[in-house]
């Protein structure tokens, strides 16, 4: 079973400030094809998370400029963490639970990736399948 440390093991995560625009942001989001940009202080401490979804449901949706609007007025604070020694299927959990598609990895208080749900393939997916069905049964 895999953990964090071999799925972020060469990222470089995108993170911005928390003063950074959602225009800004969304224009990196696109280059780099990612769903989401992790908000972080000088020390690389993690603030937030901002994700497509933000960008619709918190941005769009609610009418606001993008490029006057900041990460910090939209942002998901404090977002559920894991270190870099959870398990792929920890991973899973934590994000089928709590209804999203990405985990900040962090390790000693700062940003060290971050991993989406489409990073877990095949066999994490199907334990989760698997267990997910057996509660649903019980």
């Amino acid at each position: 079973m895999r953990d964090m440390s071999d799925i972020i093991r060469d990222q470089t995560p995108l993170t911005y400030s928390a003063r950074t625009t959602v225009k800004h942001a969304c224009q990196g989001m696109r280059q780099r094809r990612v769903g989401a940009v992790l908000v972080i202080d000088a020390e690389h401490r993690l603030l937030g998370i901002f994700t497509g979804r933000d960008a619709v449901g918190r941005v769009l949706a609610e009418g606001k400029d993008a490029a006057r609007t900041l990460l910090s007025e939209v942002m998901t604070r404090a977002p559920a963490t894991m270190g870099p020694t959870g398990s792929a299927i920890d991973a899973l959990r934590l994000m089928h639970d709590g209804g999203f598609r990405h985990v900040p990895v962090l390790a000693d208080g700062k940003v060290v990736g971050i991993v989406s749900h489409g990073d877990f393939r095949g066999l994490e997916t199907a334990r989760l399948d698997e267990e997910t069905g057996l509660w649903e049964r019980i």
